[in-house]
């Protein structure tokens, strides 16, 4: 099982890296080597890869989730 977290792109520097927007203030550079994406594009990203091209619509939704979560554990370490 893999875990892909949803990621904006900012912007691209060559082929193979851009820099992602996960949310929260966390920015990263990612490997977009394996899809094709412009700045601007929401992608999952695993193990620091992009692996797939998604709709902001469903980047919502899975950021949406991936916050619930948070909140879910973090409210659980109190």
């Amino acid at each position: 099982m893999c875990l892909g977290i949803p990621a904006r792109i900012v912007k691209v520097k060559g082929e193979r890296k851009s820099l992602a927007d996960f949310g929260g203030g966390v920015m990263r550079e990612i490997d977009i080597s394996l899809v094709d994406v412009r700045e601007g594009e929401y992608v999952i990203v695993h193990a620091g890869f992009a692996i797939s091209v998604i709709d902001e619509e469903e980047a919502e939704e899975t950021m949406k989730i991936w916050r619930l979560f948070s909140d879910t554990e973090t409210s659980e370490l109190r």
